[in-house]
């Protein structure tokens, strides 16, 4: 079952890097809102300033970089990315942006159980 977003039904919405950024900072300063949830899905925009205090996280996510380039983290690798890039890290696994852009801008998209998908063989 989908939820509304903003009125419109997930399943037909569309949302602008634009749109997304005008609900940051949060009421808490938070670099990072949902915008939008369909099932397991989570997608939201994530604008780290300065440092990334990331912990891990229950699901399984993916990172499509919008804007900005630097160095990621993702458990004992690090990797260059730059905008366009597509960063995947599973469940539980320590990860952040490190020596980044002042302008890194990323969709965040969560998805699946808690603990993550099974991994097969």
């Amino acid at each position: 079952m989908s939820k509304d977003v903003g009125g419109i039904p997930a399943e037909d919405c569309r949302v602008t890097i634009e749109d997304a950024l005008a609900r940051l900072p949060g009421a808490a300063g938070e670099r990072f809102a949902q915008v939008l949830e369909h099932g397991t899905l989570q997608v939201e925009i994530y604008a780290p300033q300065g440092t990334d205090p990331q912990q891990p996280h229950t699901r399984d996510e993916v990172y499509i970089v919008m804007r900005g380039s630097g160095v990621f983290l993702n458990g004992n690798v690090r990797h260059w990315f730059s905008r366009g890039d597509l960063l995947f890290v599973p469940a539980g696994r320590e990860h952040r942006f490190e020596a980044f852009t002042d302008d890194l801008v990323t969709w965040v998209i969560f998805y699946g159980p808690e603990g993550g998908e099974a991994r097969e063989g």
